[in-house]
């Protein structure tokens, strides 16, 4: 099955069931786990649901089992603190009673205080970047079939990578600069509530990180050569965006080490206003060393 917008929608819309609990389902797209974008947008929309008058600015979260799609996930949220000026919220995602997500998130009032932001890149616009059909095309005959599937089960996500040559296979032991940018937006016209905007920025974050640390050395994450996993997830919503418009996602991974990649992203929208700033780090361990985490 392949999402639309609106089934987007409709899977961020998670269903009361008690007292600041949850129920969150996966859609039927065959993934034989849950993507990470997933929970995270899921258990966000949860916590932001026992917030009034405030918006989330930021979240912090862990992936501590592989998420199963078959099996609805519970969401449980727990009201650590309302202040004067920020409430903050702890959400356990549990499936057959293991829990299989820790997130916490933080919301505050509106405020005024200084401003800056960084310059947005000078990269060509949506419109002149390459098509993914292309990207697909350079990568290594054993990641490109399953590459081909990945795109077509992760819409409504679609995202124009600005570099090809990012994806070609390197000689081994060769390294290039552990760096991307791509254009990102959900395919199809949402809302225009703000918190579906968020929750789909939420979404569509965790696409393309861990591949910023292996295409600096010519892996592709389908290629067979590394067990790949998101092991957290930091987000810092800076400024409101419409998720459904073209945002340039800027990435970086300044360490990878100890069969783990540190990534980093900034989502700037096309006028150049700094939307938001992500961390993750992954799992990148060689299947010669493969083990149970």
């Amino acid at each position: 099955m392949t999402l639309t917008a609106a089934d987007l929608v409709a899977l961020l819309d998670v269903e009361p069931i008690g007292q600041d609990r949850f129920l969150g389902r996966s859609p039927p797209n065959a993934w034989s786990r849950i993507y990470g974008g997933q929970v995270i947008a899921q258990s966000l929309v949860a916590a932001s649901r026992t917030v009034e008058g405030r918006d989330p600015h930021s979240l912090h979260a862990y992936f501590l089992l592989a998420g199963d799609p078959a099996e609805p996930i519970q969401l449980e949220v727990e009201r650590l603190r309302d202040g004067r000026s920020f409430s903050t919220r702890r959400v356990v995602a549990r499936q057959r009673d293991a829990a299989i997500f820790i997130m916490s998130v933080s919301y505050q009032i509106a405020e005024r205080g200084l401003e800056h932001q960084v310059q947005m890149p000078d990269v060509p616009p949506p419109e002149k970047a390459v098509d993914l059909n292309a990207a697909v095309a350079v990568l290594g005959e054993g990641a490109r079939k399953p590459m081909e599937r990945l795109f077509d089960r992760i819409k409504p996500i679609e995202f124009r990578p600005l570099d090809l040559a990012r994806y070609a296979p390197l000689p081994a032991g060769a390294q290039r600069k552990p760096r991307q940018s791509i254009w990102i937006r959900i395919n199809g016209r949402l809302p225009d509530d703000p918190a579906i905007h968020t929750a789909a920025l939420a979404y569509l974050s965790d696409m393309t990180l861990i591949d910023t640390a292996l295409i600096a050395h010519g892996h592709a994450i389908f290629d067979g050569r590394n067990q790949v996993a998101s092991l957290d997830h930091a987000l810092w919503l800076h400024r409101p965006c419409r998720a459904d418009e073209w945002l340039l996602y800027v990435q970086d991974s300044p360490s990878a080490q100890g069969a783990r990649g540190l990534t980093r992203g900034e989502l700037f929208t096309a006028q150049g206003v700094l939307a938001a700033s992500v961390a993750q780090e992954g799992l990148i361990r060689p299947v010669r060393a493969a083990a149970p985490t």
